[in-house]
């Protein structure tokens, strides 16, 4: 446990590209691109039992696990060989709920618990022992950690952040305003994420939701009667997940977007009163953020430098 537990820790980001993988994978899994959901109550039982299969599958894909081997006489194959060493992935929406095949017995578990509604995410290494578990009640016989045994599970991370689901957590008023309803409104509903929801991270889940198109980040981009051109024209910046841009919201005092996530806020030109308010040289001026409760005239923000070639943050 303790190489695995090191080498984990170890990964490079880790805990960073833990929580991506689990924010896609809801996203995926909610696919709001075809279905416009946003909420994991919406989802078909089946596709709830399929969550686990694919946070075990993206966790391999993003750390290149190896497979691991057939353990109890062939019966049960392992998810991961992890520094030589036979791993099992299970993941549940209900801490605790991790559903664990008899066949494990002795084997190390990699146990992974998210919650949309909390944001919260957590994962933890347990040893799998006949007196730590409850009799399996199920048709499969799968067994589950005694509440007063989950002491024993050695945590990576506890109760880390999960990137927010905005559209989830969004009031009803702010959100029907976003989620107009109709044939192609897409553009507009992506225009209206960003312009009500300012100095957040929002991730690509989100502007699939509004979009509701296959070419959903194209609505973001500069263009005529797109999100970046529209929006500037009022004093908005979209940031993306980019060095440049992450630089320049980190400068200005916004929100810094991570993997996968874009940020709008609003800025205008500096003034003598704005002291030594943070600020950006774009264009050739400088340039402070917005508060959420200024009052300050919309004045055309400047175009953001170009980038690429440059992969996510």
């Amino acid at each position: 446990m303790r190489q695995v537990y090191d080498h984990l820790r170890g990964l490079e980001g880790a805990r960073e590209r833990f929580a991506s993988v689990l924010r896609e994978t809801i996203d995926q899994l909610l696919n709001g691109e075809v279905t416009g959901r946003y909420d994991w109550k919406t989802l078909f039982k089946t596709e709830k039992t399929h969550a686990g299969t694919l946070v075990e599958i993206n966790l391999q894909r993003e750390f290149q696990f190896d497979d691991g081997a057939d353990v109890a006489n062939g019966l049960h194959p392992m998810d991961y060989r992890i520094r030589g060493i036979d791993v099992d992935c299970k993941f549940s929406q209900d801490f605790g709920g991790w559903m664990i095949p008899p066949e494990a017995m002795g084997y190390l578990c990699l146990l992974v618990w998210a919650d949309d509604y909390q944001s919260k995410w957590s994962a933890g290494l347990f040893r799998v022992r006949e007196q730590w578990l409850n009799t399996g009640g199920n048709r499969d016989r799968k067994l589950t950690v005694k509440a007063e045994h989950r002491s024993k599970i050695a945590w990576l991370w506890r109760d880390a952040e999960l990137p927010r689901n905005v559209l989830l957590h969004l009031g009803d008023d702010v959100r029907g305003k976003i989620l107009i309803e109709g044939a192609r409104k897409g553009q507009r509903r992506v225009i209206e994420l960003f312009r009500r929801v300012q100095n957040q991270r929002i991730g690509r889940g989100a502007i699939r939701t509004a979009a509701q198109q296959l070419d959903y980040m194209a609505r973001l981009r500069e263009g005529d009667g797109r999100a970046r051109t529209v929006l500037r024209e009022e004093g908005i910046l979209i940031v993306g997940p980019y060095g440049r841009h992450r630089a320049i919201a980190h400068d200005i005092g916004a929100e810094v977007p991570g993997r996968g996530e874009f940020v709008s806020f609003q800025v205008a030109k500096a003034q003598p009163g704005h002291g030594d308010r943070r600020r950006v040289l774009l264009d050739g001026r400088e340039w402070v953020l917005v508060g959420p409760h200024e009052h300050s005239p919309a004045e055309t923000a400047p175009r953001l430098p170009k980038v690429t070639n440059e992969p996510d943050a």
